[in-house]
């Protein structure tokens, strides 16, 4: 394969920016959770966020150096695959991958080192978690349980673990927060594996769509955005200033009018990106929300 990108325009394109808000949504709305606490601490939201990012660029580069020597990124629909397309030694993406992943790993060392130091045990998990969703030889990401590990990684543990190391407490907003949050995180990856089940179905990449099924898959999408509504209501049991998160309706909106529509292939790939950008926007409304009803 040929391409007119630069090296700098691959390595971009590989690491799939557009994945990056399931990164920057947790620990905004984390650190709204501490702000409602009147605890915010800016130095390790920042330090958190460093986690997060470098975490979700490891994990992009891990499943493309594992899937592309696999051979399952062989016919992909979607964004650009570097090892996949040949545009890119495998060995030079696994040092990336590797690279980001250490360099999450020491962004999260500080933080257990000023907090606690048993948040090493989740930071060592969460590592394990982004190299075998499809790496080693049991990948769980082909055994249909890359939605589980999004929602505790995405979800749970960056949310928690935002407001955590800057509360010290877990906290019935931070809870309500991290179950959305990880709910819509969920949402890109079955809008993801959605678009891919002709391809994962023929390769045996056994996706949970793939398990579900075309229609089962569609309607897990709508039941993630409901989740996360819901938890935007239950957050605002303590302040109603929470339902600020709702401005992300139009873009979930929007999302789910075209899964519902029986959309395939390309024409989902901008459910993606809408789900992605309404993360973003409910993590910072929930956020902001919080913190005016502090």
């Amino acid at each position: 394969m040929t391409t007119s990108l630069s090296p700098a325009q691959l390595w971009i394109a590989g690491a799939r920016p557009r994945t990056l808000p399931a990164a920057v949504a947790p620990v905004m709305a984390g650190t709204g959770a501490a702000a409602y606490a009147d605890a915010v601490v800016w130095w390790k939201a920042l330090l958190a966020l460093g986690v997060s990012l470098a975490l979700q660029v490891g994990v992009n580069y891990a499943n493309d150096y594992s899937d592309g020597i696999k051979g399952t990124d062989d016919d992909r629909v979607g964004p650009l695959r570097l090892v996949g397309s040949g545009l890119v030694p495998a060995r030079s993406v696994k040092l990336a991958a590797l690279g980001f992943l250490g360099l999450g790993a020491v962004f999260g060392l500080a933080l257990a080192a000023t907090t606690t130091w048993w948040l090493l045990l989740v930071g060592v998990a969460a590592l394990g978690a982004a190299w075998t969703y499809t790496g080693g030889p049991s990948p769980y990401g082909y055994r249909a349980l890359g939605e589980v590990s999004v929602f505790v990684f995405f979800g749970l543990v960056a949310v928690l673990g935002t407001a955590y190391v800057q509360i010290e407490d877990v906290t019935d907003v931070s809870v309500a927060a991290a179950v959305g949050v990880g709910a819509l995180a969920c949402g890109i990856l079955v809008a993801n594996n959605l678009r891919d089940i002709p391809t994962d179905s023929v390769t045996g990449k056994k996706t949970l769509a793939v398990v579900l099924g075309d229609a089962g898959t569609r309607r897990l999408y709508g039941l993630l955005g409901f989740v996360a509504i819901a938890m935007l209501v239950w957050a605002a049991f303590s302040t109603p200033w929470a339902l600020l998160g709702l401005l992300c309706l139009p873009l979930l909106g929007r999302g789910a009018s075209v899964v519902a529509s029986g959309a395939k292939g390309m024409a989902l790939i901008p459910v993606l990106r809408d789900t992605g950008l309404a993360e973003l926007v409910y993590a910072a409304g929930l956020a902001i929300g919080l913190a005016i009803g502090a």
